[in-house]
Protein backbone atom coordinates (compact mmCIF):
# COMPACT_ATOMS: atom_id res chain seq x y z
CA UNK A 1 0.00 0.00 0.00
CA UNK A 2 1.19 3.34 -0.90
CA UNK A 3 1.74 6.51 1.13
CA UNK A 4 -1.42 8.05 -0.27
CA UNK A 5 -3.92 5.14 -0.28
CA UNK A 6 -2.82 4.26 3.44
CA UNK A 7 -3.45 8.31 4.25
CA UNK A 8 -6.98 7.98 2.58
CA UNK A 9 -7.55 4.64 4.30
CA UNK A 10 -6.45 6.43 7.68
CA UNK A 11 -8.47 9.62 6.89
CA UNK A 12 -11.70 7.25 6.22
CA UNK A 13 -11.25 5.21 9.58
CA UNK A 14 -11.45 8.52 11.87
CA UNK A 15 -14.45 9.68 13.81
CA UNK A 16 -15.09 13.30 12.65
CA UNK A 17 -16.39 16.51 14.92
CA UNK A 18 -20.00 17.01 14.22
CA UNK A 19 -23.05 18.61 15.77
CA UNK A 20 -26.01 17.19 14.57
CA UNK A 21 -29.33 18.34 14.90
CA UNK A 22 -31.21 15.63 16.57
CA UNK A 23 -29.55 12.49 18.63
CA UNK A 24 -32.76 10.11 17.43
CA UNK A 25 -29.95 7.24 16.93
CA UNK A 26 -32.24 4.39 17.03
CA UNK A 27 -35.04 3.54 19.18
CA UNK A 28 -38.51 2.42 19.30
CA UNK A 29 -41.38 4.31 17.45
CA UNK A 30 -44.83 4.12 20.36
CA UNK A 31 -48.19 5.60 19.92
CA UNK A 32 -49.15 7.16 23.11
CA UNK A 33 -53.01 7.08 23.83
CA UNK A 34 -54.48 9.45 26.48
CA UNK A 35 -57.22 10.95 27.02
CA UNK A 36 -58.16 14.53 26.13
CA UNK A 37 -60.38 16.81 28.58
CA UNK A 38 -63.93 15.95 27.15
CA UNK A 39 -62.79 11.82 27.57
CA UNK A 40 -61.82 11.63 23.67
CA UNK A 41 -58.43 9.61 22.86
CA UNK A 42 -55.27 11.29 21.36
CA UNK A 43 -53.20 9.24 20.07
CA UNK A 44 -49.52 10.63 19.43
CA UNK A 45 -46.49 8.59 17.84
CA UNK A 46 -42.78 9.46 19.62
CA UNK A 47 -39.65 7.86 19.91
CA UNK A 48 -37.84 8.56 22.76
CA UNK A 49 -38.20 5.82 25.12
CA UNK A 50 -36.37 3.37 27.27
CA UNK A 51 -37.38 0.53 29.72
CA UNK A 52 -36.18 -0.75 33.10
CA UNK A 53 -37.72 -3.12 34.19
CA UNK A 54 -41.86 -2.50 34.42
CA UNK A 55 -41.12 0.87 34.35
CA UNK A 56 -40.75 2.87 30.88
CA UNK A 57 -39.09 6.15 30.77
CA UNK A 58 -40.86 9.07 28.18
CA UNK A 59 -39.52 12.19 26.66
CA UNK A 60 -42.09 14.63 25.58
CA UNK A 61 -41.85 18.11 24.55
CA UNK A 62 -43.14 20.27 27.43
CA UNK A 63 -45.61 21.70 25.50
CA UNK A 64 -46.97 18.62 23.58
CA UNK A 65 -50.69 17.49 24.15
CA UNK A 66 -49.73 14.58 25.42
CA UNK A 67 -47.47 16.08 27.97
CA UNK A 68 -50.74 18.19 29.38
CA UNK A 69 -52.79 15.75 29.23
CA UNK A 70 -50.61 13.44 31.52
CA UNK A 71 -50.34 16.02 33.46
CA UNK A 72 -53.93 16.22 34.83
CA UNK A 73 -54.99 12.33 33.79
CA UNK A 74 -52.02 10.70 34.43
CA UNK A 75 -52.51 7.34 32.60
CA UNK A 76 -51.55 5.86 29.15
CA UNK A 77 -51.33 3.26 27.37
CA UNK A 78 -47.78 2.66 25.34
CA UNK A 79 -48.43 0.88 22.02
CA UNK A 80 -45.00 -0.05 19.89
CA UNK A 81 -46.43 -0.84 15.93
CA UNK A 82 -44.79 -2.54 13.62
CA UNK A 83 -42.15 -1.97 11.01
CA UNK A 84 -45.25 -2.26 8.17
CA UNK A 85 -47.66 0.20 9.99
CA UNK A 86 -44.77 3.34 9.74
CA UNK A 87 -46.69 4.96 6.66
CA UNK A 88 -49.40 5.19 9.22
CA UNK A 89 -47.02 6.66 12.00
CA UNK A 90 -46.20 9.21 9.63
CA UNK A 91 -49.51 9.84 8.27
CA UNK A 92 -49.93 10.65 12.48
CA UNK A 93 -46.90 12.99 12.97
CA UNK A 94 -48.36 16.10 12.11
CA UNK A 95 -51.04 16.33 13.63
CA UNK A 96 -52.45 17.75 17.03
CA UNK A 97 -54.79 16.96 19.37
CA UNK A 98 -54.32 21.26 20.48
CA UNK A 99 -57.03 23.46 19.59
CA UNK A 100 -55.81 25.77 18.73
CA UNK A 101 -52.43 25.01 17.78
CA UNK A 102 -49.77 26.76 19.66
CA UNK A 103 -47.94 29.41 17.69
CA UNK A 104 -44.67 27.28 17.94
CA UNK A 105 -46.61 24.31 15.69
CA UNK A 106 -48.44 25.96 13.23
CA UNK A 107 -45.89 26.11 10.59
CA UNK A 108 -45.58 22.16 10.56
CA UNK A 109 -48.65 21.05 12.43
CA UNK A 110 -52.34 21.05 12.33
CA UNK A 111 -55.52 20.46 14.70
CA UNK A 112 -57.02 17.04 14.24
CA UNK A 113 -59.76 15.63 17.08
CA UNK A 114 -59.77 12.37 15.53
CA UNK A 115 -56.50 10.86 14.88
CA UNK A 116 -57.68 7.15 15.15
CA UNK A 117 -59.69 7.73 11.90
CA UNK A 118 -57.39 10.45 10.51
CA UNK A 119 -54.66 7.20 10.32
CA UNK A 120 -57.34 4.60 10.30
CA UNK A 121 -56.57 2.54 13.04
CA UNK A 122 -59.37 1.31 15.57
CA UNK A 123 -59.33 1.02 19.22
CA UNK A 124 -60.19 -1.27 21.89
CA UNK A 125 -60.93 -1.25 26.22
CA UNK A 126 -58.32 -1.29 28.18
CA UNK A 127 -58.49 -3.40 31.14
CA UNK A 128 -56.75 -1.22 33.69
CA UNK A 129 -56.44 1.91 32.58
CA UNK A 130 -59.27 4.38 31.15
CA UNK A 131 -56.87 5.35 27.62
CA UNK A 132 -57.89 2.77 24.85
CA UNK A 133 -55.27 0.20 23.31
CA UNK A 134 -54.34 0.40 19.53
CA UNK A 135 -55.72 -2.47 18.12
CA UNK A 136 -53.09 -2.81 14.96
CA UNK A 137 -50.48 -2.73 17.70
CA UNK A 138 -49.29 -6.21 18.74
CA UNK A 139 -47.34 -5.07 21.70
CA UNK A 140 -49.50 -2.57 24.13
CA UNK A 141 -48.41 -1.51 27.74
CA UNK A 142 -51.00 0.03 30.10
CA UNK A 143 -49.51 2.41 32.09
CA UNK A 144 -49.64 5.12 34.75
CA UNK A 145 -47.58 8.28 35.75
CA UNK A 146 -45.30 8.15 38.75
CA UNK A 147 -43.62 11.43 38.17
CA UNK A 148 -42.87 13.91 35.41
CA UNK A 149 -39.90 15.97 36.01
CA UNK A 150 -38.85 18.81 33.28
CA UNK A 151 -35.57 18.16 31.21
CA UNK A 152 -33.00 19.64 28.83
CA UNK A 153 -31.13 23.08 29.86
CA UNK A 154 -34.10 25.22 29.63
CA UNK A 155 -36.83 22.95 31.02
CA UNK A 156 -38.22 22.17 27.29
CA UNK A 157 -38.82 19.02 27.66
CA UNK A 158 -40.89 16.68 30.58
CA UNK A 159 -39.13 13.16 31.66
CA UNK A 160 -42.17 11.07 32.71
CA UNK A 161 -41.53 7.74 34.29
CA UNK A 162 -44.46 5.11 34.07
CA UNK A 163 -45.33 2.03 36.07
CA UNK A 164 -46.40 -0.42 33.20
CA UNK A 165 -50.12 -2.43 34.71
CA UNK A 166 -50.60 -4.67 32.18
CA UNK A 167 -49.16 -5.89 29.11
CA UNK A 168 -51.23 -7.27 26.24
CA UNK A 169 -48.89 -9.25 23.52
CA UNK A 170 -50.51 -10.43 20.20
CA UNK A 171 -50.46 -14.60 20.34
CA UNK A 172 -47.97 -14.64 17.35
CA UNK A 173 -45.01 -12.93 18.87
CA UNK A 174 -45.79 -14.64 22.41
CA UNK A 175 -43.35 -17.78 22.73
CA UNK A 176 -46.16 -20.39 23.17
CA UNK A 177 -47.04 -21.95 26.54
CA UNK A 178 -44.80 -19.15 28.10
CA UNK A 179 -45.27 -15.42 29.68
CA UNK A 180 -42.76 -14.42 27.02
CA UNK A 181 -42.21 -12.55 23.76
CA UNK A 182 -40.54 -14.66 21.31
CA UNK A 183 -37.36 -11.90 19.70
CA UNK A 184 -37.52 -14.04 16.74
CA UNK A 185 -40.85 -13.27 15.83
CA UNK A 186 -41.40 -9.85 17.06
CA UNK A 187 -39.76 -6.31 15.45
CA UNK A 188 -40.67 -3.20 16.39
CA UNK A 189 -40.60 0.17 14.07
CA UNK A 190 -37.29 2.07 14.86
CA UNK A 191 -36.79 5.41 14.26
CA UNK A 192 -33.35 6.04 13.10
CA UNK A 193 -32.48 10.12 12.36
CA UNK A 194 -36.26 10.65 11.00
CA UNK A 195 -35.97 7.50 9.02
CA UNK A 196 -37.75 3.99 9.39
CA UNK A 197 -36.14 0.83 10.28
CA UNK A 198 -37.06 -2.88 10.77
CA UNK A 199 -34.85 -4.90 12.74
CA UNK A 200 -32.03 -6.42 10.94
CA UNK A 201 -31.60 -10.41 11.38
CA UNK A 202 -30.83 -11.67 14.65
CA UNK A 203 -27.05 -11.49 15.38
CA UNK A 204 -27.16 -13.74 18.69
CA UNK A 205 -28.31 -13.50 22.18
CA UNK A 206 -27.64 -12.11 25.91
CA UNK A 207 -26.68 -14.66 28.36
CA UNK A 208 -29.42 -13.97 30.51
CA UNK A 209 -31.62 -14.68 27.86
CA UNK A 210 -34.84 -16.20 28.65
CA UNK A 211 -36.20 -17.47 25.29
CA UNK A 212 -33.09 -19.07 23.50
CA UNK A 213 -33.38 -21.89 25.43
CA UNK A 214 -37.03 -22.24 25.25
CA UNK A 215 -36.85 -21.71 21.27
CA UNK A 216 -34.07 -24.85 21.49
CA UNK A 217 -36.30 -27.19 22.91
CA UNK A 218 -39.32 -26.09 21.17
CA UNK A 219 -37.24 -26.64 17.75
CA UNK A 220 -35.85 -29.68 19.30
CA UNK A 221 -39.33 -31.15 19.89
CA UNK A 222 -40.62 -29.98 16.22
CA UNK A 223 -37.24 -32.33 14.68
CA UNK A 224 -38.03 -35.35 16.78
CA UNK A 225 -41.79 -35.18 16.57
CA UNK A 226 -41.43 -34.91 12.65
CA UNK A 227 -39.20 -37.95 13.35
CA UNK A 228 -42.79 -39.86 14.78
CA UNK A 229 -40.18 -40.02 18.02
CA UNK A 230 -42.15 -38.54 20.66
CA UNK A 231 -45.46 -38.27 20.77
CA UNK A 232 -47.63 -34.77 20.85
CA UNK A 233 -49.12 -34.17 24.25
CA UNK A 234 -48.57 -31.92 27.30
CA UNK A 235 -45.99 -33.87 29.05
CA UNK A 236 -43.28 -34.32 25.78
CA UNK A 237 -43.76 -30.51 25.05
CA UNK A 238 -41.11 -28.63 26.35
CA UNK A 239 -42.83 -25.39 25.62
CA UNK A 240 -45.56 -25.66 28.24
Amino acid sequence: MNTTTAETAQAGDRHLRISPSILYFGTPVALLTTLNDDGSPNLAPMSSAWALGHSVVLGLGRDSHTARNLDTRPELVINFPSPDLWQTVEALAPLTGADPVPEAKKAVYRYEPDKFGAAGLKSEDSEVVAPPRVVECPLQLEARVRSMTPGGADGHFRVIECEVVRVHAAASIVVPGTQHIDPGAWSPLIYNFRHYHALAPELGHGFRSETAALRRASSEWGSAQSRGSVVSGPDTDPRA
